[in-house]
């Protein structure tokens, strides 16, 4: 393998959830509207992956939403086994904190996706397939 590289994957999650309420006159809501404005990001820390992934991604290979989440439940069910069992430390080095039920949107799970591929194709790795 390549030398020992540090990374680590990071979600940042900036909760600022708010709701509004609209009153009249007689101090009940007329209707109440929730904004849901949770935005998550993915931090990846591997110098070698964004110039690999500007070099394989490409828009005719997008998929579906639906696609990138369920193959990242996969993806980090066997990540986060390896990283308890210890096993390809140099590689895996930190645990992620994919929640299944929670909608991280399409950029975050491509991303994620993406960098699984990465890991599968360079250092053979086998976390989806």
């Amino acid at each position: 393998m390549k030398k020992l590289i540090f990374f680590g994957i990071v979600f940042i999650a900036a909760c600022a959830c708010s709701s509004q309420r609209e009153s009249t006159g007689s101090g009940k809501p007329a209707g109440t509207v929730a904004i849901d404005s949770t935005e998550y990001e993915i931090t990846i820390i591997d110098p070698d992956f964004d110039r690999w992934y500007l070099t394989h991604y490409s828009p005719a290979l997008e998929r579906s939403n639906e696609y990138y989440h369920s193959m990242n439940i996969q993806g980090v069910s066997n990540w986060n086994l390896y990283f308890t069992r210890n096993r390809y430390s140099s590689v895996i080095g930190s645990y992620i904190n994919y929640n299944p039920s929670e909608d991280y949107g399409i950029d975050v799970n491509r991303r994620l996706y993406w960098y699984f591929r990465f890991i599968e194709k360079n250092y053979r790795i086998r976390l989806m397939h």
